[in-house]
């Protein structure tokens, strides 16, 4: 059986991918979605996913190695150390995962001060303050662990920073790589808001199976990479 490596399938994720493993001696070349890898690792197989795809498909075992970020791994896999293993941080598509408030939110610096306006916002108007994200998994356990309370997550899958200008929120929780567009949008970060520093990674299953062949693949494909077993 091959072992197959889950790559992102599009955009500046898989092209830094496809760099890094040809920066240690294995090609990745094809066109449109038909990639194969060379350089003589035998029985390796490449399977284009998106990077939200990825965690899903090494928890089930149906990938034995992905690439992916770490906000896609810790958010769509509960106890996600028990489910997978990070092989190696890849040193691209750093970003960071923050929590921001209005730029006129003055005396809003920091968890407790979210919190303190949280509790005055439910006071105030019956409901309680709205965060916009897709990381709900994170953004809700970072929150409990530092006591904030008071919240509700509003479901957002893109255009994050523009909801609090659309009045469909009064918070958000978003990656950031620069800043950039938060500073567009009149808004900051908290200044102990980071839940996440991530980037890319190598991935490798926990789910059992390998057979020897995979695991000879594995060995001399880590061996390449300078990677841990």
């Amino acid at each position: 059986m091959t072992l197959r490596l889950g790559i992102p399938s599009k955009g500046r994720l898989m092209e830094k991918t496809f760099d890094w493993f040809r920066a240690r001696g294995i090609a990745m070349e094809g066109a449109g979605r038909e990639y194969v890898a060379e350089a003589g690792i035998d029985g390796l197989e490449l399977v284009l996913l998106s990077a939200g795809e990825i965690p899903r498909e090494l928890a089930a075992g149906r990938i034995e190695l992905g690439v992916t970020g770490m906000d896609m791994v810790r958010e769509k896999l509960g106890d996600w150390q028990a489910r997978v293993r990070e092989v190696a941080p890849l040193g691209f598509g750093q970003a960071d995962l923050v929590l921001a408030v209005p730029d006129f939110w003055t005396d809003v610096g920091t968890l407790h001060d979210l919190d303190a306006a949280a509790a005055a916002f439910r006071a105030a108007h019956g409901q309680r303050l709205r965060i916009a994200t897709k990381y709900h998994r994170l953004v809700r356990e970072f929150l409990t662990a530092n006591g904030v309370a008071d919240y509700l997550l509003i479901d957002s899958q893109g255009a994050t920073e523009g909801t609090v200008r659309n009045l469909t929120a009064e918070a958000i929780a978003d990656i950031t790589s620069t800043g950039e567009t938060l500073r567009a949008n009149h808004l900051r970060p908290l200044e102990d808001g980071t839940i996440l520093k991530s980037q890319a990674a190598l991935y490798r299953t926990h789910r059992i199976g390998w057979t020897a062949e995979m695991r000879e693949t594995w060995a001399a494909l880590s061996e390449r990479l300078g990677v841990g077993d």
